[in-house]
């Protein structure tokens, strides 16, 4: 819920960021998890309106009333942020197991940055995460309001007769949000499927995070959320400015080297050679920027096969032009 959750590496971008994107690691295949009850799920509220949506994917536009008799699941999401990449997975898994059992799952966009409102962005992001189920486009936050939302990823799900029953804030708790959505099928008079629960298929950023390796948390580079800067000389926000790498860093320090301009959302590149150094502790590395070469999107720069220890990553873009809003990790 945007929890402030190998050898060194040089990375050369073309261009911009579209470069720098590393290892699609496959997943292992996850072992089939015990099905579990629920238990009592009290009434949190109703199904709120989707009229605020400024756009429908996959669907013509879908209304309470109209899911009337169904269970549905409500998934508010953005497709750069790294917490709901790897929890959708998950909800994909259980729109396609349960869509004829009386599940409708309802995906909402809205937008953490600026270039997360342009419509082809969005579209890019329903391909590229494989996203086939309906897709209220919330650029304004409309929904967002309508359902008092504060988180990315958030799942609210409700039963047939329109009442919320439940939510979950983040990633995890897996099986139990599962487990809600059989119990409130069966509720509906849908009979379980079988004995056993969906299986997800994560494919590179998707995989779950190395938690118990995990000391690197998300990290924003626009002068309203930076934290850890420790470049010689101190940021000007508004301005371009030439930077000083520092020549040491602790753990989730970084620095600009070259002309940057920071601002109130990112650090943008103002010429060719700029560099982004941090030292880091996490088994992958991901980066949210804006490229000219691929597109506007998070880019997996780093996934380590050996042992997760401190590391300092290095970036080299050859071009002007490059923004970058935020580091993640894994």
């Amino acid at each position: 819920m945007k929890p402030r959750p190998f050898i060194a590496v040089a990375l050369l971008a073309i261009g911009a960021l579209a470069a720098v994107a590393a290892v699609d690691a496959s997943a292992k295949e996850p072992a089939v998890p015990t099905v579990m009850r629920a238990t009592s799920l009290p009434v949190e509220g109703r199904l709120a309106s989707f009229d605020a949506a400024t756009e429908w994917l996959n669907s013509a536009p879908l209304t309470p009333a109209m899911l009337r008799g169904k269970v549905v699941l409500v998934d508010f999401w953005t497709y750069t942020c790294i917490n709901w990449q790897r929890s959708e997975p998950w909800v994909r898994a259980w729109a396609e197991k349960y869509k004829d059992r009386g599940l409708v799952v309802i995906g909402v966009h809205t937008p953490e940055f600026e270039f997360e409102k342009i419509p082809e962005n969005v579209r890019m992001g329903v391909e590229a995460f494989r996203v086939r189920y309906p897709v209220a486009v919330d650029s304004n936050y409309g929904v967002w309001r309508a359902f008092a939302n504060r988180y990315w990823p958030a799942l609210y799900i409700a039963d047939a007769n329109g009442n919320l029953r439940y939510h979950q804030f983040g990633e995890g708790e897996y099986e139990r949000t599962e487990a809600v959505i059989r119990q409130l099928l069966r509720e509906a008079g849908s009979p379980d499927p079988d004995d056993t629960l969906a299986r997800p298929d994560p494919r590179g950023s998707e995989v779950a995070a190395d938690w118990a390796n995990l000391r690197s948390g998300e990290t924003y580079l626009g002068s309203e959320q930076a934290t850890g800067f420790a470049s010689r000389a101190p940021a000007v926000v508004g301005g371009n400015h030439r930077y000083t790498a520092p020549t040491a860093l602790r753990l989730n320090q970084w620095g600009l080297a070259g002309d940057w301009t920071v601002r109130r959302d990112a650090v943008a590149g103002e010429q060719a050679g700029g560099r982004i150094v941090f030292r880091f502790h996490a088994r992958d590395v991901h980066e949210a920027g804006n490229g000219t070469v691929t597109g506007q999107r998070l880019y997996q720069l780093v996934r380590q096969e050996g042992p997760t220890a401190d590391r300092l990553f290095e970036i080299e873009f050859l071009d002007p032009g490059v923004e970058a809003f935020v580091f993640t990790f894994g």
